[in-house]
């Protein structure tokens, strides 16, 4: 076991979250191991090609993630671990809410028009904001870009809801003119 690969305790705490093997076709590998191969690559950034062979097969990893992100399985997961976070802390247990705005790159915007064809297109849709502080203001782009334009360019606001433990509970995008919280 590597350094950063999950602890026994830590495994035992997450796999009866996991989904169960399909009722059809062959047996899906390990998690445990393709779990260990997402985390590697998140924390590395390296391309999913380059992922080490001790993972397993680069395409199963990436395949495996795709699915779960698309299926919303990763929110489920992370929202049974929160569940509970804060009992532990009782009346000490805290909520803070920080934004920031960052730049876009000119290539941001321009998404795609039509939603890739194995993820549910409801799974895609934006999140609604509350109305902008303008209504109508020309700056901001439509659809599903939570960009806004502005004298430095292409800007959007994220905003994220943590608790003490530096957990996060939720994340928000928006134009930079919106105010989401």
């Amino acid at each position: 076991m590597k350094r950063h690969d999950l602890s026994d305790v830590e495994w035992a705490r997450l796999e009866p979250l996991l989904p169960r093997h399909p009722r059809q076709g062959h047996r899906w590998n390990d998690h445990r191991l393709v779990i260990d191969g997402i985390f590697f690559r998140t924390r590395t950034g390296c391309p999913w090609r380059d992922l080490p062979e001790r993972f397993g097969n680069w395409k199963t990893v990436y395949n495996r993630h795709r699915r779960w992100s698309g299926d919303g399985i990763w929110e489920m997961i992370l929202d049974r671990l929160r569940a509970g976070c804060d009992e532990a802390e009782g009346a000490a247990w805290t909520v803070a809410a920080d934004a920031t705005v960052v730049r876009a790159h000119q290539h941001a915007a321009g998404a795609r028009r039509a939603p890739p064809a194995d993820i549910d297109p409801a799974r895609l849709a934006p999140a609604p904001l509350s109305p902008p502080a303008r209504p109508g203001s020309a700056g901001e782009l439509p659809g599903r870009e939570a960009l806004g334009r502005s004298r430095g360019g292409l800007t959007s606001k994220i905003h994220l809801l943590a608790d003490s433990g530096c957990r996060p509970l939720a994340r928000l995008m928006g134009t930079s003119r919106s105010s989401v919280l």
